[in-house]
Order: C-alpha cells, then structure tokens, then sequence
C-alpha cells in the first residue's frame, strides 16, 4: 500500500520526539573523526512545507513543532533546533526537514548514506530534495535494502526504521526484520519508530521486541490528539545501541511532554 504521504503530518509532536532523538544520536556519532554509514528504510520526501495545504488540512504541526518552540523546549545549542535553523535558512522559514535532512546535515562528506522509498511522488521529491547532499537514493522496499546492505560499510553507524504502519502485518514483521538485521550487524544503532494509537496496536510488537532486545531503550511519551477523533496519542523509540546522551533526552522529553495539558 503506497497512499501514505508525510506532508499532512510533518512537524507534528511525534515528529518532535522522533526528530530531537534522532538528532542528538546524529551529533554524537559525528563527534568521532571516524566514518559511519546512515540508512533509513521509509524516508519520505525529506523536505515538508508547514504553510502548504496539508500540513493547513490536519493542523498537526500547529499542534507540533509549533508548540514545541513556544513553550521553549530546546536551547539553541541543542542539535535539533540547529538542523531546524539550518533548512529554515536554506528553503524558507516555513520548512521543515523529514529525518533524511536532519541526517544530510548532521554527517559529513566522507559517511555513507543511504536512503529507500517506494512512494512514486514521495521518491521524485526525495531525490530532489537530496541531489544537494552525499545520498544514495533508491525506490526499493527499505527492509530488503537494509537486510541486502547489512553489514554496511563502515560497520559504525544507524540504521532508521519508520514506517507508515498502515498495513497491520507491519506489527508482526518488524521484530523479525529488527531481529536479523541485529545478528548481522550487531554494533549498529537501530532505531525503530511506532505510533501510539487508541487500542495499542503495538503491544504485542513492542512486548516481542522488548524480550529479545532487553538492553534497548525503550522511550514513549503521549500528547493531546491533534484534533478531535484523531487516533495518535503518542510516540514511541525503540533503539539498540543507543549513542551516550540518548537516555538522557529521552527522561528530558519525558518531562517536556508531560507538561502538555
């Protein structure tokens, strides 16, 4: 199934959680001189316009990142709002960057960066969005690609999965596809991406994972749904191999979202 398109939900508060974790991991990698390779399995366009008529349509960002930046949630120092200052300068102040972006900014030029999606309309853009940026961008299903390219070279680096979870087999896959992908390159951060929903469709993922993967960090945080009837109430972050300083945002933003009436 190939309907789901980000640009009605870029900059929401999942993206809030998802990104500002995502971004410290990326500046702790890089600290190192040492190579590392990034992937991403589902990588969206990469570049979102929070003043066209989807993100006006559903209003997840003005409930989002917007509320984010009011209430004052990240110092200027922090990685996240500095890829935030970057790509607003770059395109416009009404962008916002997918995790493609926050990636292409926080690496270097001699890492490795590798990026799949399948949507037709989403891939075009992606590869425009990217042409600037060191990327490898391919319309393939992202499992396959991540299992084909694992152990990457360099073996240091992250793999991100975020899928659109609009097919349920997705639940019942996942710990399977995390499960190999973790034998074959068991030094590589591998961060998963889940919705919560009314009904808790993850449960039973997150209950397989969470037994074969005791040491990850497992990190949720919930906010008010974006608008009446909506069904997510929350975010969640699976990682293996978490970078130093992960867990600490995650009890930081912990705090943050619990202060959201």
């Amino acid at each position: 199934m190939l309907s789901y398109q980000h640009g009605y939900h870029a900059g929401n508060m999942a993206d809030v959680h998802k990104h500002a974790l995502l971004a410290v991991m990326l500046d702790y990698l890089a600290r190192k001189e040492k190579p590392l390779t990034y992937m991403e399995t589902h990588s969206g366009r990469g570049l979102y316009k929070l003043d066209g008529p989807e993100a006006a349509k559903t209003g997840e960002a003005a409930q989002g990142i917007a509320v984010a930046e009011r209430l004052g949630w990240f110092p200027a120092d922090h990685p996240y709002p500095r890829r935030l200052a970057e790509v607003r300068e770059r395109f416009g102040r009404a962008s916002y960057p997918g995790s493609p972006l926050i990636a292409a900014l926080s690496l270097r030029r001699y890492d490795v960066m590798t990026l799949a999606e399948l949507h037709p309309q989403e891939f075009a853009a992606l590869e425009e969005t990217m042409a600037p940026f060191r990327a490898t961008v391919l319309r393939q299903d992202g499992m396959e690609m991540a299992l084909s390219r694992t152990p990457p070279e360099p073996r240091r680096g992250m793999l991100l999965i975020d899928p659109s979870y609009e097919v349920k087999e997705d639940y019942a896959a996942l710990p399977r596809f995390i499960g190999s992908i973790a034998r074959k390159w068991n030094v590589g951060v591998v961060a998963l991406w889940y919705p919560l929903l009314s009904g808790d469709p993850h449960r039973e993922m997150m209950a397989d994972l969470t037994r074969a993967h005791p040491d990850a960090l497992r990190h949720e945080v919930r906010f008010p749904p974006a608008r009446q009837g909506h069904r997510m109430v929350g975010s969640g972050m699976f990682i293996l191999n978490p970078p130093w300083g992960t867990e600490d945002e995650a009890r930081r933003l912990t705090g943050l979202f619990r202060s959201l009436k």
